[in-house]
């Protein structure tokens, strides 16, 4: 079985048993979030459909971490003297473990 779940902005297919990083929440490690938006479950050919989501549907995870991405560095360069422009960004997520779906 797997659904289509929407959270942080984006769409994540899941099974249960997957390990997934999404964007941050506001869990600690080892809570457990329950993902309520869920677009899509399937199982085989049985394939129920949300407009836009699956009502009484919900997917159940638990936390296993909460951290920081590598460093992205951002370099703004033109061609003046002294005019560079360096950053760096690291997006914080969650990383959880699926523990169940139901439809």
């Amino acid at each position: 079985m797997y659904a289509i779940v929407a959270t942080g902005g984006k769409q994540y297919r899941v099974k249960e048993g997957e390990k997934l990083r999404i964007e941050k929440l506001t869990a600690e490690a080892g809570d457990t979030v329950e993902l309520d938006k869920v677009l899509l479950v399937g199982e085989g050919e049985d394939v129920k459909v949300g407009a836009p989501y699956l009502d009484g549907a919900k997917v159940t995870a638990k936390v296993a971490a909460n951290g920081r991405g590598d460093k992205v560095k951002i370099v703004k360069f033109r061609r003046r003297k002294h005019s560079r422009k360096q950053m760096g960004h690291r997006q914080a997520y969650t990383e959880i473990e699926i523990t169940g779906i139901s439809a």
